[in-house]
């Protein structure tokens, strides 16, 4: 990875920050996105110690809000002449209903349209960056749903974890349809099951929350055994050129049935483009 530029979001924690300290240990430069000044500045700190390397740099950015991703895109492409690998992994799990400052429900609008906009942004300097990797980091959890379209905003009905499992569901369709807008042009792009790993996933503040990461945690493997797969997809030369697969423990696995739905695909890219007010394309010019 010598010579390699990473954006990884979610960095300051979690898989997130494993995955761009492993990146750092195998010699790329990182550019870390994360909510909290305190926390990336303190993984910044520790990913230097650990790995003897300063090449490790925080942004701040809430990727909940699209004027915050809009505002951070400059700001990466600034710090970053080429862009050799994105790894979307930013995202959580809310308790209750909530919304961002565009109107949006939390779960999809982090877990989802985050992914969709800051790739699409960033897509023309990837391109001119290529070959180059993104990784999205989805979920098992997807199993068992489809989506919604008359609902995506959870006004009709809401459950936290059926929000969940239905963003991880958009993440694998997103990579899906992605991957075929990108052929050609030498940039790929693969999802992830990292496993049930021990992270601050879960948003939630107050008894509840803590009641379900204390139940979770029992359950959970270590960040460091969740990350492997993500650092594989961005670093393996096993995977150059593999594109718009699902993986989990290093190797290729099936989907849900409703993860291959192409036409499900196609309309999500649709919706996604609405809802971020943008018109362009991963196939075209990017999203201005």
């Amino acid at each position: 990875m010598s010579g390699k530029v990473c954006v990884v979001t979610g960095a300051s924690t979690g898989i997130g920050y494993v995955t761009a300290r492993e990146l750092v240990r195998d010699g790329a430069r990182v550019i870390g996105v994360g909510r909290s000044p305190e926390r990336c500045e303190s993984a910044a700190r520790r990913i230097r110690e650990e790995t003897g390397s300063g090449a490790i740099d925080f942004l701040i950015a809430d990727l909940s809000s699209q004027a915050e991703i809009r505002r951070l895109v400059p700001e990466i492409l600034a710090k970053a002449p080429r862009l050799d690998v994105l790894v979307n992994n930013a995202g959580g799990i809310f308790l209750s209903r909530e919304t961002t400052a565009d109107g949006l429900e939390m779960t999809f609008a982090l877990n989802h349209l985050a992914y969709f906009l800051l790739t699409n942004l960033l897509i023309d300097h990837l391109k001119g960056s290529a070959p180059a990797r993104i990784v999205c980091v989805a979920s098992a959890a997807h199993q068992g749903v489809t989506l919604p379209f008359d609902n995506l905003n959870g006004e009709k009905s809401f459950s936290p974890w059926r929000a969940y499992q239905r963003s991880k569901l958009a993440n694998i369709l997103f990579v899906r349809e992605l991957a075929r807008r990108l052929e050609g042009t030498g940039v790929t792009v693969n999802a992830l099951h990292p496993g049930y790993v021990r992270t601050e996933i879960f948003r939630a503040r107050g008894p509840a929350g803590w009641l379900m990461r204390r139940f979770a945690d029992a359950f959970a493997i270590t960040p460091e055994r969740g990350a492997e797969t993500s650092v594989y997809l961005a670093a393996s030369p096993e995977v150059e050129g593999v594109s718009g697969q699902y993986f989990y423990r290093k190797k290729p696995i099936a989907p849900s049935r409703a993860a291959l739905d192409d036409e499900a695909a196609k309309r999500l890219w649709q919706v996604s483009e609405e809802l971020t007010a943008s018109s362009g394309s991963a196939s075209g010019s990017g999203m201005a």
